[in-house]
């Protein structure tokens, strides 16, 4: 790598350590930010004209492991319209809404952005996760294991176990090289193997008898005890249905009884808020509840979310919520030889861990549930007035392909470029929410802070997101003026950035890939939290149940380090 680096006469915006719009220079030696420094011997990037912000950082994108290969080979429509063609730099690859693992991380560097979370990890196949990672190129990825229907998690609530729960939780995150507790539909895909769900907080799961509430507080606290980086990353109960706004709201209530540790002011984050903000019985009253959640999330600090915005485009939905992927195959799934729903869907149980769903859909801008979905992904957005407490997602690709963040950065800076668009939809976007009324537009400050300043802190990555001594050499450098109002220049500047620094190196001049090499593998290791003789005895549980419950040997079951290129451990605070 490139001993050292200056970018010279950029507009820094760094809002971390306070600086917004000052003209800076930034020092990168050896992958890290430095101290001034003179040598002729450095490469120099002239970013007069520019803003430079850090490398972005994606808090919630399925990226990788079985469940979006499966998406790959389920959808060969999706890689036909896209074939992106070798250079001598880049190999070939295609996928629109599920891209190839070598696409995915040329069109994140593309954007600027050089750290992706993989959300949504089933442990027992963690290795094929890892394998996808070490074939993505340039971002830094980390990944997290699903908890919240894992049969071991629920039989130590059950039996009020919380010391082994906390010892099982170290374990598999160290057994899986994960980095945070990923909860979705908590309760609920286990129900499901049973043709039922779990559509209260209260409502008990057979067999285990243990309710989404107790599998939220526990691991919340359980979280915060092994002073993990991140706080719990829920997907929340009945998500996607209408009237569950409601729901949301008492479970960010319920998680005011977790006490933060020593790294969090919050203790949840509630992922893809916009499929979880939804008010009306059912969908012919359906309508946007992102008011009452802003309102609390302006309130109160404990809860941290991303926005899942919907994107109109034909995409590829996945997630570990069997219930609901299976609910929306018979809304609106769809094949690619017509608008019969129902034609492509798969639906699996991960051996005692959790479950997943697959099923194309269409967001149509025509449709008037659509059109509202599509609003209140902005009306989040632009109502919650602390841009440390929301981020830009599109949960890809269930709302949409990621690609289109500089389209949604577009929507958020310029009202007259969003209200075109929402004056092309359907009505019901602007009569059933309330977007048409907000005035807001981002500044590049807040931009900065939902794109990678604030994702960063959200996930405890403290040299990311910043540009301040020691931070990773991670930079983007886009050709914007930062008072600019035109959405289709900001669109662009986004899309293809002038340069995308990657540990020191120029991955990116003028929207091209340059360089190419791997990035980091970040997990966390908190064994070191539990005492010996309780880990043991954790092991032991779950050697005693294995022949009965897994498909594979025990020993074949962790991951081990050499599956994780350049790793780099957090073991927690």
């Amino acid at each position: 790598m490139a001993q050292k680096l200056i970018i010279k006469n950029g507009l820094v915006y760094d809002p971390i350590n306070k600086i917004l719009g000052e003209k800076k220079d930034i020092f990168i030696t050896d992958g890290k930010i430095c101290e001034e420094f003179k040598d002729t011997d450095a490469d120099l990037i002239d970013a007069k004209g520019c803003i430079v912000l850090s490398g972005g950082v994606d808090i919630h994108s399925h990226i990788s492991g079985a469940k979006v290969n499966l998406g790959r080979l389920f959808r060969p429509e999706d890689h036909i319209g896209d074939p992106v063609k070798k250079t001598s730099i880049t190999r070939s690859g295609s996928g629109y809404s599920v891209p190839s693992t070598f696409v995915t991380g040329y069109r994140y560097a593309k954007m600027g952005y050089t750290t992706v979370t993989e959300p949504a990890m089933p442990p027992l196949k963690a290795r094929h996760t890892h394998e996808e990672f070490s074939d993505c190129p340039i971002i830094d990825k980390l990944a997290f294991p699903l908890f919240g229907n894992n049969w071991f998690v629920m039989e130590y609530i059950k039996n009020g176990d919380f010391d082994k729960l906390k010892a099982y939780v170290a374990w598999l995150l160290n057994a899986t090289k994960g980095y945070a507790v990923k909860i979705v539909n908590p309760g609920g895909v286990e129900s499901w193997a049973w043709g039922k769900n779990c559509e209260s907080l209260d409502e008990k799961v057979l067999y285990f008898e243990v309710t989404p509430r107790q599998i939220l507080e526990n691991l919340a606290k359980v979280n915060e005890e092994l002073g993990l980086p991140h706080t719990i990353h829920v997907h929340g109960n009945n998500l996607g249905h209408p009237g569950n706004y409601q729901m949301t709201l008492d479970t960010y209530d319920l998680m005011k009884g977790v006490k933060p540790g020593k790294n969090h002011d919050s203790v949840m984050h509630m992922t893809h808020a916009q499929f979880n903000a939804y008010s009306g019985t059912d969908w012919k009253d359906f309508g946007s509840g992102a008011a009452d959640i802003c309102d609390y999330l302006n309130k109160h600090n404990h809860i941290t979310i991303d926005a899942g915005q919907v994107i109109f485009t034909n995409t590829t939905t996945m997630t570990a919520d069997g219930p609901w992927e299976y609910a929306l195959h018979h809304i609106g799934g769809v094949s690619p030889w017509g608008n019969k729903p129902g034609i492509k869907w798969v639906n699996g149980q991960v051996e005692g861990e959790c479950g997943s769903g697959l099923t194309p859909y269409i967001f149509n801008p025509k449709n008037g549930v659509n059109s509202i979905q599509w609003a209140i992904g902005l009306e989040i957005m632009l109502g919650i007035k602390n841009p440390k407490q929301v981020f830009l997602t599109t949960d890809h690709p269930n709302g949409g392909p990621f690609i289109y963040y500089p389209t949604i950065i577009s929507w958020l800076m310029s009202k007259k470029t969003r209200n075109k668009r929402l004056g092309e939809i359907n009505e019901m976007a602007s009569s059933k929410s309330g977007l048409v009324d907000l005035e807001r537009e981002y500044t590049i400050e807040e931009i900065a802070w939902i794109t990678r300043a604030g994702t960063a802190q959200c996930l405890g990555l403290k040299e990311k997101g910043h540009l301040g001594i020691g931070a990773d050499g991670d930079v983007a450098v886009y050709r914007l003026d930062p008072n600019e109002k035109d959405g289709k220049t900001i669109e662009k500047a986004f899309s293809d950035a002038a340069f995308t620094i990657k540990s020191g190196e120029i991955v990116v001049k003028n929207g091209e890939i340059v360089k190419v090499f791997l990035g980091n593998t970040i997990y966390s290791d908190v064994t070191g939290k539990i005492k010996k003789d309780m880990l043991e005895s954790v092991i032991d549980d779950v050697r005693a149940v294995w022949d009965s419950r897994y498909s594979i040997n025990y020993g074949n079951y962790a991951v081990q380090e050499v599956y994780c290129e350049n790793p780099i451990v957090h073991k927690g605070v």
